[in-house]
């Protein structure tokens, strides 16, 4: 039985070779937005500024 293949998850269109697994340039930059402007999330706590601050100087904290 062949697969078929699974559309856009933006707006539910066939996927193109070239934005896999999207259909257009529109549709990646939309889902790009959704996660710059909170639509999308990780499940788990909000992390801690030190946790960020720590993360991005390479420095970790022992406890």
């Amino acid at each position: 039985m062949p697969k078929t293949p699974r559309p856009c998850p933006i707006c539910r269109k066939p996927r193109s070779e070239d934005f896999a697994p999207f259909c257009s340039q529109r549709c990646r930059d939309r889902d790009l937005a959704q996660w710059f402007g909170d639509g999308y999330s990780v499940a788990g706590r909000p992390a801690l500024p030190e946790e960020i601050a720590a993360e991005v100087t390479g420095a970790h904290e022992q406890d």
